[in-house]
C-alpha cells in the first residue's frame, strides 16, 4: 500500500496542512516507537490503554496475558483506534498561546483478531524486533505453557493519518519585537549506562542487540560488548 484514503474519521481536521496519508510516513512514525495507546469501547464504556506493538507490512500486533481485559475484548473483533506519538521538541514562543511542541504522531483505525496459535510466535518475535532488533535470537524463545499463557491479537490498519508539527515558533506579527526569549527545545529519547543484571552467575558480554544501541560511544562509559569486567563493574 502506497497511499491510504482519508474518511471523516481520519482525516486530519486541525491544520490539515500537518497531515499526511502515504504509508511511508506512516510507517516511519509507527517504526521508530514500540508503546502505542489502543482505544476501544466496552458497553459504551471507552478505555485507552499503553501497550507495547510491532509493525509487520500493514498489520500491528498487540500481546499480553490471556487474562487481560484488553486482549479479551479486542480478539471477539472489535473495532479500534491505536496512536503513536513522539515529542521532538518543546515550541516557545512569545505569547503563551502560540507555545507548542514539534511531533510526529500517527493515528490507525482497525480491527483486532485473535491470532491463531500456529502463528503465534511468529507474531511475537514481529513484537520483540520493534522492541529492540536481533534480541529474539538471543534469548530462549517461549515455551508451550508460556504461550498458551499469553494472547495476541493483529490489527489489519484498514485507516491511517499522520501528523506532523516541525519548526520555529509562528507569533503574532506584533508579538516579534517584543523583548522575549523564543525558540525550539529540542527533546531525544537516549540511552543510558547497561546494568547487568547481579544474579547472572558469571559475567557475560553486552550482547549485540544490546551493543548496536550505542554505535559510538559503547554500552557505558568506557565498556565494550568484548569486556564483560568492565561491563560489570
Amino acid at each position: 500500500m502506497e497511499q491510504f484514503t482519508p474518511s471523516a474519521r481520519s482525516k486530519v481536521k486541525r491544520i490539515p496542512k500537518r497531515g499526511a496519508y502515504d504509508a511511508a510516513t506512516v510507517y516511519s512514525i509507527l517504526d521508530a516507537g514500540c508503546i502505542a495507546h489502543v482505544g476501544f469501547a466496552v458497553d459504551q464504556q471507552p478505555f485507552v490503554i499503553p501497550t507495547i506493538y510491532g509493525r509487520e507490512n500493514d498489520t500491528l500486533y498487540l500481546h499480553g496475558a490471556t487474562t487481560s481485559r484488553m486482549l479479551q475484548q479486542l480478539q471477539r473483533g472489535l473495532p479500534i483506534c491505536v496512536t503513536v506519538t513522539h515529542v521532538d521538541g518543546l515550541v516557545l514562543a512569545r505569547s503563551a498561546f502560540h507555545h507548542s511542541m514539534n511531533y510526529r504522531s500517527v493515528v490507525v483505525f482497525g480491527t483486532a483478531t485473535l491470532v491463531p496459535d500456529d502463528e503465534k510466535m511468529h507474531a511475537l518475535a514481529v513484537v520483540s524486533e520493534q522492541i529492540l532488533k536481533g534480541r529474539w535470537e538471543e534469548v530462549r524463545l517461549p515455551n508451550a505453557k508460556e504461550l498458551k499463557a499469553t494472547s495476541v491479537v493483529r490489527v489489519q490498519i484498514e485507516e491511517a493519518s499522520a501528523k506532523i508539527r516541525t519548526g520555529d515558533p509562528g507569533d503574532e506579527p506584533e508579538d516579534y519585537a517584543l523583548p522575549i526569549w523564543a525558540g525550539v527545545v529540542p527533546m531525544h529519547t537516549t540511552f543510558g549506562p547497561v546494568q547487568p543484571d547481579p544474579a547472572m552467575e558469571t559475567p557475560l558480554p553486552t550482547p549485540a542487540s544490546v551493543a548496536a544501541l550505542y554505535p559510538k560511544q559503547g554500552p557505558s562509559s568506557g565498556a565494550s560488548a568484548e569486556d564483560p569486567s568492565r561491563d560489570q563493574a
